[in-house]
C-alpha cells in the first residue's frame, strides 16, 4: 500500500513536469533580433502603427510610467488611448498633463457601467471604439513594456497569422503570498495545457492568454464580438480567446518576460482578493475543481505524505521514490524561477503555495455558490 502511494505520487508529479518541460520551448518562442536599422524607429509610411489602450481606474501611482514606457517603444509609430474610468485620484489629471506634452496620448472619459458588464471589459470596449490604428495593444496600467515590446509582438503576430497573441509579463512579486501564489500561472499554464495542440487546433476549450497583455488586429477583435462577447467575465485572459477561437479566430500565447515587466498585486490582501475575483471562471467550478485538486495536490502535498508515510514504515523503496517525487513536483516551479526570472523563495515553498492555491479555488466556489461577490477597484459587477 505505501509503495503504491509513493508510486501514485510519482505519477502524479511526473506529469505537469513532463508537460512543463515540453511545453517551454514552445512558450519561450521568439522572433529574431530587430536590424539595428528599424530599432531607430523612423516613423514612415512601412512602419508598423500600434493603438496601446489602457483601462484605468484609480491608477494614479503608476499611469505615468505605463504610458511613458509605452511611448518609449521603438520600430513603431503609437499612440496611447487612457480611458479614465470613474478615478477617485488624479489619474485623469495625471494622464492629461502627458497628453498636454506629447500629441500621442489621449484621455478618454468612460461612460457610466451598463447592467451586466464588468468594468474593465467596457472600459476595453469604449478603447477600441476610439482607436485609430489597425492593431490593438490592451494592457493594465500596471505593465511597463520594454521598447521593443510592440515591435517583437507585431513581428510574431505577422509570423504566426493569429488574430488575438497575448504575452506574460515578467511578474514581479514583493510579499511571500505574491511569490507563493504568483508563479502558480506559469506552473498551470505549461503543467497543464498542451501547446502543440493549442497551436494546431482552433479548439477553445484550449484557449489561454494573460489579461494584462493582449495584441489583436482591429478585424479579429470585431470578429470576434468585441469585448462585448465577454462583458460579464472577470477573467479576460482566459474569457478573450475564448471569444476570438468559438469565431474561428486563431489565438496564441507566448512568454513575454523580456517584453514587459508587471506587478500584478501588492500585498497579501490584493493576492487573495485577486485569486478569488474570477476563480470560479477558470479552475473553481463544479465541472475542474475535484480534477484539479487531485491534479495539483497530487503532484504536491502526495509526495511528502509518501515520504512522510514511507520513513514511518522504513520501507526503502518506497522513500527513494517519494524522494524523487517530491524532486519532481518542484522541478517546473525551479525552471521557472530560473527562466522567468521568479521567486526562488516560492519555488522552495510549492508545495504550501500549491495547497494554498487550491484551497482558495474551493472558497471561492463557495462565496459564488452563497452568491457572496469578491469587490475588485470598488465594484462587485461580474
Amino acid at each position: 500500500m505505501i509503495l503504491a502511494i509513493a508510486i501514485a505520487a510519482l505519477v502524479l508529479a511526473v506529469l505537469p513536469a513532463g508537460m512543463f518541460l515540453a511545453n517551454l520551448p514552445l512558450f519561450c518562442c521568439s522572433t529574431s533580433p530587430m536590424p539595428t536599422n528599424d530599432i531607430e524607429g523612423i516613423r514612415d509610411g512601412s512602419t508598423p502603427s500600434v493603438s496601446v489602450l489602457v483601462p484605468a481606474r484609480d491608477e494614479a501611482e503608476g499611469i505615468g510610467d505605463c504610458i511613458e514606457t509605452a511611448l518609449a517603444n521603438v520600430g513603431v509609430n503609437v499612440e496611447v488611448i487612457v480611458l479614465d474610468d470613474d478615478s477617485s485620484d488624479g489619474t485623469a489629471s495625471i494622464v492629461q498633463g502627458l497628453s498636454d506634452r506629447d500629441d500621442r496620448v489621449r484621455l478618454a472619459r468612460g461612460k457610466p457601467l451598463p447592467p451586466g458588464w464588468n468594468g474593465k471589459q467596457h472600459a476595453c470596449k469604449q478603447l477600441a471604439d476610439l482607436a485609430t490604428f489597425d492593431r490593438f495593444v490592451f494592457i493594465d496600467a500596471d505593465v511597463r513594456l520594454m521598447p521593443d515590446a510592440l515591435s517583437q509582438l507585431v513581428r510574431y503576430q505577422n509570423e504566426s497569422k493569429v488574430g488575438l497573441l497575448s504575452a506574460f509579463p515578467h511578474q514581479t512579486t514583493g510579499t511571500w503570498l505574491e511569490r507563493w501564489l504568483i508563479p502558480m500561472m506559469h506552473f498551470i499554464l505549461l503543467g497543464y495545457l498542451p501547446f502543440s495542440r493549442m497551436r494546431t487546433h482552433s479548439d477553445p476549450s484550449l484557449a489561454a492568454g494573460c489579461g494584462q497583455l493582449f495584441l489583436s488586429s482591429r478585424d479579429a477583435y470585431f470578429k470576434a464580438g468585441t469585448h462585448q462577447a465577454i462583458k460579464q467575465s472577470r477573467h479576460d485572459g482566459l474569457k478573450l480567446p475564448r471569444a476570438y477561437r468559438a469565431a474561428g479566430i486563431m489565438t496564441d500565447v507566448i512568454d513575454g518576460t523580456t517584453l514587459a515587466d508587471c506587478r500584478m498585486y501588492r500585498g497579501a490582501g490584493e493576492v487573495i482578493r485577486g485569486v478569488l475575483k474570477n476563480a470560479t471562471e477558470g479552475i473553481a467550478n463544479p465541472r475542474m475543481i475535484v480534477l484539479f485538486t487531485i491534479l495539483l495536490l497530487g503532484c504536491s502535498l502526495l509526495p511528502v505524505v509518501a515520504l512522510t508515510v514511507a520513513i514511518t514504515a522504513i520501507q526503502p523503496i518506497s522513500i527513494v521514490i517519494s524522494m524523487v517525487a517530491l524532486l519532481v513536483a518542484h522541478l517546473p516551479r525551479m525552471v521557472a524561477a530560473y527562466r522567468f526570472g521568479q521567486s526562488w523563495f516560492g519555488a522552495a515553498s510549492h508545495v504550501p503555495a500549491t495547497i494554498l492555491f487550491v484551497l482558495l479555488q474551493w472558497i471561492a466556489l463557495a462565496n459564488h455558490w452563497s452568491g457572496r461577490q469578491i469587490a475588485w477597484r470598488g465594484r462587485t459587477e461580474s
